[in-house]
């Protein structure tokens, strides 16, 4: 018999430690359990436009220059290539942002996009408000689905009766391997399935292991 295929859609800033963390359980998920993982870019500098006044001084340049470089790589790269090229480029830039700890350099970058297999022209659109329309409602998607006070990562999951339902998160470290990603997966559908559920937190104590 057939496994019945769950669709988890993940939206993510490559920019974000933290949804890194998730995307690489979301990555054990799909090998343990019968999930298809959609991916869509979300962009933290598009999330706190209106509140820079609110972030630390060395945190807002980055929102108003770099922030934007890899989020407009990737939407461009989905934009001529299609959706199904932004697991394995954000696979590529994350890597390399984290994991090597080199942030979003334009050198980060173009190696991200040779190695997913996708055109070096597409660096010019990191300084290119192209796509930016498709950025914002891209962004906008994931984000009305969970609120204007969180941030990235957002994941939609079937819940009651097939219904969907949004999180931010989960946010976790390291990112659990084999089983322990599937129980974690089963325990999001569990909570997801309970109406009325919103959320479970506690402050964080460790930082993001890259592993």
């Amino acid at each position: 018999m057939s496994e019945t295929r769950t669709t988890a859609d993940f939206w993510f800033d490559p920019l974000c430690p933290w949804a890194w963390m998730t995307s690489r359980w979301m990555l054990e998920v799909q090998r343990v359990r019968p999930v298809d993982v959609r991916w869509h870019v979300m962009s933290l500098a598009v999330l706190n436009e209106d509140k820079l006044d609110e972030v630390p001084e060395e945190y807002r340049e980055s929102l108003r220059t770099t922030a934007w470089h890899p989020v407009r790589v990737a939407v461009a790269a989905e934009q001529v290539h299609g959706p199904e090229v932004l697991g394995r480029l954000y696979t590529a830039m994350g890597t390399r942002f984290h994991n090597e700890g080199r942030g979003p350099v334009r050198e980060a970058i173009a190696e991200a996009l040779a190695e997913a297999g996708l055109p070096a022209e597409l660096l010019e659109y990191a300084e290119r408000d192209t796509y930016d329309a498709e950025l914002r409602a891209s962004h906008k998607e994931g984000i009305n689905k969970v609120g204007q006070d969180v941030g990235t990562p957002v994941i939609a999951v079937p819940g009651p009766e097939g219904a969907e339902v949004a999180f931010f998160g989960p946010v976790v470290t390291p990112a659990p391997k084999g089983e322990a990603a599937g129980r974690l997966w089963d325990g999001t559908l569990l909570v997801a399935s309970t109406p009325g559920f919103y959320e479970l937190k506690r402050t964080r104590t460790e930082g993001p292991v890259f592993d």
